[in-house]
């Protein structure tokens, strides 16, 4: 999924009650009736749709209503935007207790506009139309029926003001909604839309279903597979990290910053290469070096709309780009030339089946004994036309560099960004989750992603000085910490959680090294009368790995003995136990 950043708390409850609340019917007519399979990105969502809280995973926006716009013209706008776009007029109809597979495009019918009408509205208008169309997420899109847009007018004497949205994120994504609020100004305007030059859904799933479609879908869950069995399990692995996947309330911090935006500018001329791509390895450096890994391994999901069939069309495209990136260079301007390779790698293998993919997530972590957490999202619309991105992206557009606080919102990552903008100041919002980075620890990594960003303006950054020039510390881990199958495990938290594994069981994990490479891990297990086999203990581990502690991953070798040692505390006296039986626990052998 791809998450939408919050603005404003829910303030309802705390501003007047509107003067009246009228429901408005609106027909369109005038589109074809249409009917295919789903497209991956609503595969993608809809899964998610039909699992998550509807609050995390709806979608909201606000448009700003022209003065001396009547609600007639409003009405008239959103209806041609139903017309315009299949999309907005598609449902997914399915059984009970099944999830759809396919699409169904209306040639008309109808929506409603519920109007809030008010003598005056509160101080913080633009917050309260915030708060009303985040209200409006409550409540799961009934997908087999339900237009997929809630649409409520505010209005003051009858005069509109402001449209608040919610939608259902089968239909729309974050560009989509930017797309639809730009042509709904135009048309308030009394401009002509343009023709459509992207693809609607119905005819972005057949591209995707051709052959050429589904070897683009297979090279994608390949490369997925590569850095899910190679690369970390979870980048932020430490004593007091949670598993990702948890959800965590992280508040919004924004940085605005006249003097980042230089700096990109000028790194970006000194190095040659386009300030995304600088932005982008300035980005994965910071994260590398405060996590303490040799890669940095991020989701970028707006990565695809760079297609010109897609740039454009109203729909869901959210499905990740997953960049894998080796940070051991030596200086920054070569990891920026690395940079540049492995984002396009990354861009694409972005279109896949996202079923087959989380089959493939769930297949390959349990034979790894790992947990794959989409940790890290970096989401760079700053590409995106300014009349797109909303009139809140150019607040106090003055700021030489500034931080400020916004609301809280719960995420499944570690760390998320949005880049707004990259000119004339560098706008980016932050959601940082507090079990492993306290407020100072977030606010130092935005002002140390400028810092990098002057010192890789005025030359080459050596690597090994990212502390010292950042002021980003790395993080802190305890003697005990081994790097592990290319991930940060804690043996002490493996014992721990295999021990509830197995229902409390003598266990002892020991590494053992190998000459030139990492270490194994090896666990005992006195189970006494006790039944059990290493794959029984092994997936008794892996179910509870996405609940446990940070720095867990599954032993390498599970060995099956009677009992435990008369001194358990050493490893030399496990060993010398008779063995019952031993093995990896795994399907495959790794």
């Amino acid at each position: 999924m791809t998450p939408t950043p919050a603005v404003g708390k829910d303030t309802m409850h705390q501003n007047p009650p509107p003067l009246t609340t009228t429901t408005v019917t609106v027909a369109y007519a005038g589109g074809d009736e249409r009917r295919g399979p789903l497209t991956m990105g609503q595969a993608n969502m809809i899964r998610c749709i039909l699992r998550d809280d509807p609050t995390h995973i709806n979608i909201h926006d606000v448009w700003t209503v022209p003065e001396g716009t009547g609600s007639a013209a409003v009405t008239e706008a959103l209806r041609d935007l139903a017309v315009r776009h299949e999309g907005l007029r598609t449902t997914f109809p399915h059984p009970p207790g099944s999830a759809p597979v396919d699409q169904v495009v209306a040639a008309e019918g109808t929506f409603t506009v519920t109007v809030l009408d008010h003598t005056e509205l509160p101080a913080d208008p633009s917050g309260y139309a915030e708060s009303v169309a985040r209200a409006a997420r409550a409540g799961r899109f009934a997908l087999e029926r339900e237009f997929p847009l809630r649409i409520t007018l505010l209005t003051v004497a009858g005069q509109p003001v402001y449209v608040a949205l919610a939608f259902s994120h089968a239909v729309a994504d974050g560009s989509a909604m930017a797309i639809l609020r730009e042509e709904f100004a135009e048309l308030l305007a009394g401009k002509e839309l343009p023709e459509l030059t992207s693809l609607p859904p119905v005819d972005l799933a057949a591209v995707e279903a051709s052959p050429a479609g589904l070897r683009k879908s297979e090279a994608s869950l390949r490369y997925w597979e590569r850095i899910l069995r190679t690369g970390p399990q979870e980048m932020f692995a430490e004593p007091r990290g949670r598993r990702p996947g948890t959800d965590e309330e992280a508040r919004q911090l924004t940085l605005r910053s006249r003097r980042g935006a230089r700096a990109l500018a000028g790194a970006a001329r000194r190095t040659g290469h386009p300030e995304a791509t600088v932005l982008m390895a300035a980005w994965c450096a910071l994260v590398a070096h405060r996590a303490g890994q040799d890669s940095c391994v991020t989701a970028v999901p707006s990565a695809n709309r760079f297609h010109a069939r897609v740039a454009r069309s109203v729909t869901t495209t959210s499905q990740d780009a997953l960049l894998h990136l080796d940070v051991r260079v030596e200086t920054f301007d070569a990891l920026v030339a690395r940079t540049w390779g492995a984002v396009l790698n990354a861009y694409r293998h972005s279109q896949f089946d996202s079923v087959q993919l989380w089959e493939m997530i769930d297949r390959v972590t349990a034979e790894r004994g790992s947990h794959f957490g989409r940790d890290v999202v970096f989401n760079d619309v700053s590409a995106l036309p300014a009349p797109l991105l909303g009139t809140d992206t150019h607040d106090r557009d003055n700021a030489e560099h500034e931080l400020t606080w916004g609301p809280p919102q719960t995420l499944p990552t570690r760390l998320l960004a949005f880049t707004y903008r990259t000119a004339p100041q560098l706008h980016i919002s932050l959601w940082a989750a507090p079990s492993v980075f306290t407020p100072e620890e977030a606010e130092g990594f935005l002002t140390g992603l400028v810092l990098l960003l002057e010192a890789a303006a005025a030359g080459d950054v050596p690597m090994e000085a990212l502390a010292e020039v950042t002021g980003v510390r790395p993080a802190e881990r305890g003697p005990d910490w081994l790097r592990v199958d290319g991930c940060w495990v804690s043996p002490d938290a493996v014992r721990e959680t295999l021990g509830r594994a197995v229902d409390g069981l003598p266990v002892r994990v020991q590494a053992t090294e190998a000459s030139g490479a990492e270490p194994h891990l090896t666990a005992y297990i006195a189970c006494g009368e006790t039944p059990l086999t290493p794959t029984g203990a092994h997936r008794a581990l892996t179910a509870l790995i996405p609940a446990a502690g940070s720095g867990v991953l599954a032993p390498h070798r599970y060995v099956l003995v009677e009992n435990p040692p008369a001194e358990p505390d050493r490893s030399d006296a496990w060993r010398r136990l008779n063995t019952i039986d031993e093995g990896t626990g795994r399907s495959r052998q790794v």
